[in-house]
């Protein structure tokens, strides 16, 4: 299963059911780097250096971050839903038949 941090915006709940399903989730908060106004290029080096894939709801500043450079640990893109487990679900659908996420882009987009 995948290693993944989540930022500071993506939900515990979905985080929380991610766990379930075996994926290594860690959260800014665990991490001991929330509340310090971490810029997008810093979050994403700290996923990089962690060996985890980013999980965050802030889709247009990381998709210019992937188009500059794919020099990452991979980067999962959400829209806001409030079906926490629906949304887990899809993340996990996404993640789990690829062997690396490395320099990988995904989008996960609300369910219909």
């Amino acid at each position: 299963m995948a290693r993944l941090l989540a930022d500071e915006n993506f939900p515990l709940p979905v985080v929380e059911r991610l766990r379930r399903l075996g994926h290594e989730v860690l959260t800014l908060q665990e991490a001991g780097q929330a509340n310090q106004s971490l810029s997008d290029v810093a979050v994403l080096h700290l996923s990089r250096s962690g060996g985890r894939a980013l999980l965050t709801m802030n889709r247009r500043h990381f998709v210019r971050l992937h188009s500059l450079s794919s020099d990452h640990a991979g980067i999962v893109v959400c829209t806001a839903d409030l079906d926490f487990a629906a949304q887990a679900e899809r993340i996990h659908k996404a993640i789990a038949s690829r062997d690396s996420l490395d320099g990988v882009l995904i989008r996960i987009d609300r369910s219909a």
